[in-house]
């Protein structure tokens, strides 16, 4: 099990994950959106704060720091906000799209209706963080992107994007249970 990453600019996920088809070319990250850690308090040890105004995720560690990724996050109107719980994980996730999103644009979503494999042209990416509230899927997520680009943009259909090799990081250090705070 790998338990440090380094995260150097211009390196392809596939670096990092095996199954992750190298790139051609990969787009240059803002270096503000690469994980780094930050000062931050204000919450327990453990607990993951998603800022979507200004795309970055947080995971509160002790002593007064975070852990800082920058992410990609769902259009206006459809996101999040409150606390959940991280009620399932899974690698390499299957997508399926919400009714929601069939409805809204069935030219570009009703094709995948039942679902799509994990892998690399999955939408979910490397990995998945499922929020749940009340015992029940909210149907939001924390996961991985096969579009690196969007990270720092507000592009999605309102779940978190994350940089694959970013999502299993933050995927190795956060247990079920985990608390969730989106602001």
């Amino acid at each position: 099990m790998i338990t440090k990453r380094t995260f150097v600019l211009g390196v392809t996920a596939s670096a990092f994950l095996p199954g992750l088809p190298a790139r051609a070319h990969t787009p240059t990250l803002d270096p503000k959106f690469l994980p780094q850690n930050v000062r931050m308090s204000g919450y327990a040890p453990g607990t993951i704060i998603i800022d979507p105004r200004n795309h970055f995720l947080y995971l509160q560690q002790g002593g007064g720091q975070a852990r800082r990724y920058g992410v990609g996050v769902g259009r206006a109107g459809l996101a999040f906000k409150g606390t959940a719980v991280i009620g399932r994980k899974a690698e390499w996730p299957r997508w399926t799209p919400t009714q929601n999103m069939i409805r809204r644009e069935p030219e570009k979503y009703a094709r995948y209706a039942g679902g799509v494999p994990g892998g690399p042209n999955n939408p979910l990416g490397a990995r998945a963080l499922y929020l749940y509230r009340n015992g029940r899927d909210t149907l939001y997520r924390i996961h991985g992107t096969n579009q690196p680009q969007s990270i720092g943009q507000s592009v999605s259909n309102g779940c978190i994007r994350m940089i694959n090799d970013h999502v299993v990081d933050l995927y190795e250090r956060v247990p079920l249970g985990a608390k969730v705070v989106v602001l």
